[in-house]
């Protein structure tokens, strides 16, 4: 599809490349200037002759232009995390053109363009518009590396010659009617996302509101950039944390096994959880879970990086300890004490480690500082109680007994970290009630599978509204058949 047609309507003077229908508007580095205080105070022809009152109405338009745009822009500022970024521009710029739709979509590093964002737009209409081709995207155009126009309109999608027959198709079904559209770039970056906002109607944004959205653009990129530099470090640093948990689960006979995970972010966190489920020679298996700190009393949310890279060491650790003496529980965890004090000594952890023999539905477990496991029955829901024990790396010796029972048929043991335990109620205590209940009280069919279990009851936790997690959340379940 061609950027630009030849036009029947010349252009206005000072107004480069505008066309009627589609147009690609103002190559990058040209712009048409807003007067400055200092421009104001020469008379222009126009002015000399202008009465007093229409000069007087144009300062005080200018005036609230540039109030407007203020307020735009320090929202735009206030705003923390890329998806409040995104919606700012979308939902500031809408103001500044008077459209009420918009469709944004931020460039991925290997290139093409990454998800789209929209507003006023419901998920069957976005859908609708990713049916576009490569060749007919107006936002694909503005996410050029090289011949990037710095603008894109349309007066009327529907009806205009210059846009491809799928967009045109979809304009109708959408009821789409102008478009207006920005690139988002900075020179150091360059394309960053590209932004369409839509008219209801056949229309187009004044050379007064084109001007007012190019300069919050401007402001916009440079902040935008520093966002999606930060997701993408985030997300990177998200995917080696999981990569340090188990990726699948065994599938021991006599036994079935479920997860949930919920990390809470690292820029929140000040710790890092694990789980895992480990097949035994014997045919047993070790269910642990458990939780590493930060960097010592005191640490904030710039340590979660190191707590999850020391989580990752001392899982390894455990299951080769698992491997050597997993039936006794103590054993294990008492080594594990001895490891994190000889070589995490700044740091302390709570576990719970459990041998299970499927066969015989038989459990022996301990505990260090941790949440109590609660086993899900036919009748409902009790806790395992284990001794009360201090976390590993707090005492001159770790030390306390372990537990042994016997599960009945249809039993599921269910482990969790104490993150989860304070999602679910004002205290821990109250959470490890709270998560107790709503274990005993979820439908038999959802107590009979422990995938089912766990997500219904991370949905009863975390649904809670107390504001961002700062503790991962997590639960393991074990279903004996």
């Amino acid at each position: 599809m061609n950027e630009s047609h030849p036009s029947s309507t010349p252009s206005e003077p000072g107004e480069p490349g505008c066309v009627s229908g589609l147009s690609v508007l103002d190559p990058p580095g040209r712009h048409r200037p807003v007067l400055g205080p200092a421009e104001q105070q020469c008379p222009t022809p126009e002015s000399r002759t202008a009465p007093p009152t229409a000069v007087q109405d144009r300062l005080a338009g200018r005036l609230s232009d540039f109030t407007s745009l203020h307020e735009h822009t320090a929202r735009l500022a206030r705003a923390r995390g890329l998806d409040a970024t995104l919606t700012a521009v979308l939902e500031s710029v809408g103001a500044l053109l008077g459209a009420r739709r918009a469709l944004l979509v931020t460039a991925m590093p290997g290139g093409g363009p990454s998800q789209p964002v929209g507003l006023g737009l419901d998920r069957a209409s976005l859908g609708a518009l990713e049916t576009v081709p490569p060749e007919q995207s107006l936002l694909g155009r503005l996410l050029r590396e090289h011949d990037r126009p710095a603008r894109v309109r349309s007066h009327d999608l529907a009806g205009d010659p210059a846009i491809g027959t799928r967009l045109r198709e979809v304009a109708v079904h959408l009821g789409l009617g102008g478009c207006y559209g920005l690139p988002l770039a900075t020179e150091e970056d360059g394309p960053l996302a590209s932004a369409l906002w839509f008219y209801d109607e056949p229309a187009g944004p004044t050379e007064r509101q084109c001007e007012l959205a190019r300069r919050y653009c401007e402001v916009a990129a440079p902040l935008l950039a520093k966002q999606l530099d930060a997701d993408r470090a985030r997300r990177t640093t998200e995917a080696l944390r999981r990569g340090l948990l188990p990726d699948h689960l065994p599938r021991p006979a006599g036994l079935r096994l479920a997860a949930r995970l919920v990390p809470a972010g690292l820029d929140r966190s000040a710790g890092s959880d694990w789980y895992d489920a480990i097949p035994l020679p014997d045919g047993t298996v070790g269910l642990t879970v458990g939780s590493v700190s930060g960097d010592g009393l005191g640490a904030g949310p710039g340590s979660a990086p190191g707590a999850a890279a020391a989580m990752g060491r001392i899982r390894a650790a455990l299951r080769a300890y698992a491997v050597l003496e997993g039936e006794d529980p103590v054993s294990v965890l008492g080594d594990l004490e001895l490891l994190l004090k000889t070589t995490e000594p700044a740091r302390t952890a709570t576990a719970v480690y459990a041998w299970v023999e499927p066969e015989e539905r038989r459990i022996t477990l301990a505990g260090a500082g941790h949440c109590p496991p609660v086993l899900v029955g036919r009748h409902g829901a009790e806790f395992v109680e284990t001794s009360l024990s201090a976390p590993l790396g707090m005492l001159a010796c770790w030390e306390a007994p372990g537990v042994e029972l016997t599960a009945e048929p249809g039993d599921t043991l269910v482990l969790y970290t104490d993150g989860l335990a304070r999602r679910c109620g004002p205290t821990l205590h109250a959470g490890q009630a709270n998560l107790r209940r709503a274990a005993a009280d979820a439908p038999r069919d959802v107590r009979i599978d422990p995938d089912r279990l766990c997500a219904h009851l991370l949905a009863v936790c975390a649904g809670r509204d107390t504001g961002p997690a700062t503790d991962d959340l997590m639960l393991l379940a074990a279903r004996f058949e």
